[in-house]
């Protein structure tokens, strides 16, 4: 991994996974890409950057091409209560998006990664404990892609040779980039009003576990597993990650031992209900463990220390007053 090429790099991974790379390969070997270039936005201005929409193969392969990149980190695609909204596009878009892509790491025998999510799981799966290879029958748009998208990775790796890797993730939460149209997002707008308004509705029932991994640990998997050695790579589309599993009330209980009179209430959502339901409790990342030494290091309250200061930060530099001295 010398000159790599970032799709979706305005997202909530990209953005930070361009800065990681920038900083690990150098700025003149790290191209992010995405469908919109926004002023005053870091990582555009923080590098090289080329406007993309994925699903124009041509486009995509001749940036690849300018920049004779060796690998790529295809992120362009839309999440799961956004794709559930607009079931057709989201099925244009990221499968379009993953065959240009994977026809361009083909065109340039480039190492390539492509996440899925626990969204590949269904209701049929295993709920606690999932395997890394079980049944995989979900009930959303953003699943069936996914699913789907596993398979052509595989396709393509043993019918072509492309060096492909993937990870399914859990849910993510970051500071830095706000989600954009996740089911666990509720874990990542819950420490916002906290500080704003020491409360929070939430749109995710009680008792509703799944799980989640810190911002920080989804990057150092990506890296990781891009330099792992293939020859360890039992399996490659893709591996169970996850940090923890919590429902509601308990990243409510560890904001609590930081900011003591939050409060929490409910709004659910059916249909982010819906999905969350259908999706595991708790997933098994033993084969990550084994074949490239995943190895987490944020718990739950670890991460909301630090999603809690660094926030805390991030509103001071804007002016916000957060209503907490943190």
């Amino acid at each position: 991994m010398k000159k790599v090429l970032i799709t979706g790099s305005l997202g909530q991974i990209g953005s930070e996974l361009a800065e990681r790379l920038r900083k690990d390969l150098g700025v003149d070997n790290v191209i992010a890409s995405d469908i919109r270039k926004p002023e005053n936005n870091k990582t555009v201005e923080g590098g090289i950057f080329e406007t993309l929409d994925v699903t124009d193969y041509e486009a995509y392969l001749a940036i690849a091409k300018k920049y004779e990149v060796d690998t790529i980190v295809h992120l362009a695609a839309l999440l799961s209560a956004t794709a559930e909204a607009r079931p057709a596009f989201a099925w244009g878009l990221n499968m379009g998006g993953l065959m240009n892509a994977l026809e361009v790491a083909r065109e340039m025998d480039a190492l390539f990664f492509a996440p899925s999510s626990i969204a590949a799981f269904g209701p049929n799966s295993p709920a606690d404990n999932t395997p890394q290879d079980t049944i995989m029958r979900p009930t959303t748009m953003y699943g069936v892609t996914k699913v789907a998208g596993e398979l052509l990775e595989d396709y393509y790796h043993t019918k072509y040779g492309v060096d492909t890797r993937s990870v399914r993730f859990p849910g993510l939460i970051s500071y830095k980039v706000e989600p954009g149209g996740g089911t666990t997002d509720y874990a990542v707008d819950i420490y916002y009003e906290a500080l704003k308004n020491k409360s929070y509705k939430s749109f995710i029932d009680k008792g509703t576990y799944m799980d989640m991994m810190y911002m920080d640990d989804a990057i150092d998997a990506i890296v990781d597993l891009l330099n792992a050695d293939p020859e360890r790579l039992e399996h490659r589309n893709s591996f169970n990650i996850t940090a923890m599993s919590f429902d509601p009330e308990e990243i409510a209980a560890s904001i609590k031992k930081f900011i003591p009179d939050f409060e929490m209430g409910y709004e659910v959502d059916p249909v982010r209900q819906g999905i969350a339901n259908s999706w595991p409790n708790s997933i098994d990342a033993s084969c990550a463990k084994k074949e490239w030494d995943f190895n987490p290091k944020f718990d739950l309250d670890k991460m909301t220390e630090e999603m809690l200061k660094q926030l805390s930060k991030k509103f001071a530099d804007e002016g916000i007053d957060t209503k907490v001295s943190f």
